[in-house]
C-alpha cells in the first residue's frame, strides 16, 4: 500500500456512512441557506415548509407538521407567520369545510424560486473547486442520494 493511502473497506458499515454524510451535510447547510435575513423571516425551518409546499401541493397543518417532523403548535405558528407574509394562502378543505388547506401563493412560489437559485449559484462555486475526478464520484453519488432523499421523505 502506497504511504498516506488509507485502506477503505469494500462496503463501508452503515453507521460510518451516515455520520460522515451527516457531517458533509451539517457543513454544506450555510451555504445552501445563504445570509441571515437575506430574504427577510425566510428561516430555514419557512423554507422547508415552502418547499413541501411546492412538492405535494396543498395540504392541511398536520399534514405540513408531518412531513416536516415538527409539533403541530410549532407548525401553526409557522403558517401564520407564512401566510402574514403573503407566502402561503389558506383555503376551505373540500373534504371538510372545518379544515383549511394550505398553499403557495405566486409570491411564495417565486421567492422559493429565487432563494433555491441562490443556493444553487453558492453550491456550484464549491463544485467548481473540486477536481474532475471529485466531481465525477459526487455525480456518481446522486442516484443514491436521491433514493436515500426520496426515502426519508416518505
Amino acid at each position: 500500500m502506497a504511504p498516506g493511502h488509507v485502506a477503505r473497506p469494500a462496503v463501508p458499515e452503515p453507521a460510518e456512512l451516515a455520520e460522515r454524510l451527516r457531517i458533509a451535510i451539517q457543513d454544506l447547510l450555510p451555504a445552501l441557506r445563504g445570509a441571515r435575513g437575506e430574504h427577510g423571516d425566510l428561516t430555514p425551518s419557512r423554507q422547508a415548509a415552502l418547499g413541501a409546499l411546492a412538492t405535494q401541493g396543498p395540504m392541511r397543518i398536520s399534514a405540513l407538521a408531518t412531513r416536516l417532523g415538527i409539533a403541530l403548535p410549532t407548525t401553526s405558528r409557522m403558517v401564520d407567520l407564512l401566510d402574514a407574509s403573503g407566502w402561503i394562502e389558506r383555503t376551505p378543505d373540500p373534504e371538510d369545510r372545518r379544515a383549511s388547506l394550505i398553499a403557495l401563493t405566486d409570491p411564495g412560489r417565486e421567492l422559493l424560486r429565487t432563494v433555491r437559485r441562490e443556493a444553487a449559484t453558492r453550491l456550484a462555486a464549491r463544485i467548481e473547486k473540486l477536481s474532475p475526478e471529485e466531481r465525477r464520484t459526487l455525480y456518481a453519488a446522486l442516484p443514491a442520494l436521491e433514493s436515500l432523499a426520496d426515502s426519508m421523505g416518505s
